[in-house]
């Protein structure tokens, strides 16, 4: 018989934290006919393929495997651009990890292994387009006659039946064209950098020059004689990428470049083209309080505003907005602050109430298919409709999104009810389908008690070894995320798999979501502005709270742990709490705010030239002297997102300070694994430190 103690570790590892298997990335044909998505074919399958499901007779078919293709997964042949987008997506499998269609849903490209492939998704068959070399981020225009792409930071268009010219190159190795810059993937939610016209006759085109951003290096050090790579990172403080906006005309490859004030808005953060009007572009200002929404003038590239937005701490980016209603309107979603709401905008009018907070924008035409929250631990599809205004798609309580076309809304749903996220393909208002998943079942069965702890009514989770009472204290794991657009106190089951099986091995955990994380409205995120300290209060508070309310938490043995900026919260909770927290495991932290991006940290802390004892104050390496209790430090050291400079320099002063620590350094291990190995062990080795540590081994 198999113990679930043992066998979840390895169930994480071989299926890659249960995302192997889940049917995802779904593409919905305007009539509705079809539904595209991408899935693994078992539950431990690395290889996602790319399916249709016919809505009509309700059938699933398997449209494009690469491995029919002689395409064989290897993470070492991948483009450097590529690799990063895999990581800025936290992509978990191989194979097809991203595809696009035509407006019609008729036909699909995909990049695999740096082969591009063009898929019929009615008439099924595939075949590979040939390129000059690897492919990064394909696009089909509407029309599906052809096809723009990404070679070695050259852009390039290819006719289906025809030939592939350049639509834009650069002499200079470190200027591309047509994709992402760092910040614009990781921090801003905009992964593409290349746009077709409703058309198909031009293209739009995001130009990087990353010369001015400075060049870090990561090493394999398992291999000393293989050079580092060097990458541009643009650290707090430094020179981001000049991202410039430029529209092709694809018959002949004129040019036209959009015009802004570029010194005051250097930040591209959004492009939207639909039928419905000229291309719109949202540009932000350095320092993120300014934000203001282009129109763009086709014929000369003058751009004219729509309107600017202002906060005195920062502008929010909406995802997958600011977008246009088919009559042409544009749909944005603001931070109203007199009410303390994200609310939903048409041409700048809220037209969703008070304390809905909106979440982001799924799909638009003559209605907007929305995410949004009346209680923080619930997210809910939402529809707004100029007859109707705003009404809720989804009842059972949990986390939803969904995507939209013709009268057909596919809902994914994580709820309490279900193990893993479900998809299903609503018809009108009937549940008409349930795409298939082919993942796992855990072995392990969450069992939450939700809480709301103190003067804040801060949302907390509970789980208990069996999720039973215990009759004897019990030692207390805290395990949060805790920092902006984390929320993890959220009303499904996947969200507590981990917390869960280290509850089963004797601790009572507790899950809590303070101050900056998202959910309750624009003044509880921006309560971090320049204090990351704040959620660290809300950790100590909830936990006191819950104490009070339950008598068997052991509060002489409390331990934490977190990763990213959970490790960073977790160092500080060990650093300046010890009499609150006596053991921590600090995974993958920023020890040095100078050492994380611009985009990211400069929203909260500012310019560190402007307020250099704010970046001393959130940087817990000066407080290493500090440290009097158990701490295991474990950072990947290829990490791109949060280089091992941070764990290492946190590390190096503890040393300094003669305070013994623990350290795990983990070879070719990112910020988000895709290791088996390393994904089982990962769990094994922060359980044995807090059992030794909090007196339980």
């Amino acid at each position: 018989m198999i113990d679930p103690l043992e066998e979840y570790p390895r169930q994480v590892g071989r299926t890659r934290g249960f995302t192997l298997g889940v049917p995802r990335s779904f593409t919905v044909s305007p009539d509705g006919a079809r539904v595209a998505f991408l899935r693994t074919r078992t539950g431990d399958d690395p290889v996602s393929c790319l399916w249709v499901l016919d809505v009509g007779p309700g059938l699933e078919r398997l449209v494009f495997d690469p491995r029919d293709h002689a395409v064989t997964e290897d993470e070492a042949t991948l483009s450097d651009a590529e690799r990063s987008r895999r990581e800025r997506a936290r992509e978990r499998s191989g194979g097809v990890t991203a595809y696009a269609t035509d407006r019609a849903v008729t036909r699909a490209v995909c990049a695999v292994q740096g082969r591009m492939f063009l898929v019929e998704l009615i008439e099924e068959g595939a075949r590979e387009l040939s390129a000059p070399g690897p492919v990064d981020d394909p696009r089909l225009d509407p029309t599906a006659a052809r096809v723009a792409y990404v070679v070695d930071g050259a852009l390039h268009v290819r006719e289906i039946q025809g030939g592939d010219r350049v639509l834009a190159a650069d002499d200079e190795p470190d200027v591309r064209w047509g994709l992402a810059e760092f910040v614009a993937a990781e921090e801003m939610d905009r992964s593409r950098g290349h746009w077709w016209s409703p058309d198909g006759t031009k293209l739009a085109a995001a130009r990087v020059d990353e010369r001015p951003v400075q060049v870090w290096h990561i090493a394999d050090v398992t291999n000393p004689s293989a050079p580092p790579r060097a990458m541009r990172y643009p650290a707090a403080g430094t020179d981001d990428a000049v991202v410039t906006l430029h529209v092709f005309d694809v018959s002949d490859g004129s040019r036209v470049d959009v015009e802004w004030e570029r010194g005051a808005f250097p930040y591209l953060a959004r492009v939207h083209w639909s039928a419905e009007g000229p291309p719109i572009a949202l540009v932000v200002s350095r320092d993120q309080r300014r934000t203001d929404l282009l129109e763009v003038d086709l014929a000369t590239g003058a751009t004219t505003s729509r309107g600017q937005a202002s906060d005195p701490e920062w502008v929010e980016l909406a995802r997958d907005a600011p977008v246009r209603l088919s009559d042409g309107r544009i749909v944005e979603i603001w931070a109203d602050r007199e009410s303390d709401t994200y609310r939903l905008t048409v041409d700048g009018e809220a037209v969703t109430p008070s304390g809905l907070q909106v979440r982001g924008v799924l799909h638009a035409d003559d209605s907007v298919l929305f995410r949004a929250s009346e209680e923080p631990t619930e997210i809910h599809l939402w529809r707004w409709s100029p007859e109707g205004g705003a009404s809720r798609v989804t009842e059972t309580p949990g986390v939803h999104t969904g995507v939209s076309g013709g009268d057909v809304t596919v809902v994914v749903s994580s709820t309490l009810d279900d193990p893993l996220s479900t998809a299903s393909v609503l018809r009108g208002l009937d549940r008409a389908i349930v795409v298939t998943s082919m993942a796992e079942d855990p072995v392990i069965e969450p069992k939450p008690t939700f809480l709301t702890l103190g003067a804040r009514e801060l949302r907390a989770a509970l789980l208990l070894p069996g999720g039973r009472e215990p009759e004897s204290p019990l030692p207390v794991l805290v395990d949060p995320y805790g920092g902006p657009h984390g929320a993890r106190v959220l009303k499904t089951s996947n969200a507590y798999l981990g917390s869960q099986w280290f509850a089963d091995h004797g601790f009572a955990v507790l899950v809590v979501d303070g101050r900056g994380v998202d959910g309750r409205g624009p003044a509880w995120d921006r309560a971090v502005k320049f204090d990351f300290g704040v959620t660290l209060e809300d950790q100590v508070d909830a936990l006191h709270a819950a104490a009070e309310m339950l008598p068997f938490l052991d509060m002489s043995r409390v331990g934490i742990r977190g990763w990213s900026f959970g490790g960073f919260l977790a160092a500080m909770a060990i650093l300046r709490r010890p009499e609150v927290f006596h053991a921590a495991v600090i995974g993958a932290p920023v020890a040095d705010q100078r050492l994380y991006d611009t985009y990211y940290t400069e929203r909260y802390l500012g310019h560190p030239d402007e307020h250099p004892d704010v970046y001393d104050r959130n940087s817990v390496y000066l407080e290493a002297a500090a440290l009097s209790r158990p701490a295991l430090l474990i950072h990947g050291l290829v990490d791109d997102n949060v280089y091992v400079a941070n764990t290492l320099k946190l590390s190096a002063a503890l040393f300094e300070a003669g305070r013994h620590h623990e350290l795990i350094l983990i070879p070719n291990a990112t910020h988000f694994t895709r290791s088996t190995a390393v994904g089982e062990h990962l769990l094994s080795v922060q359980l044995e430190f807090l059992q030794r540590s909090l007196g339980l081994a």
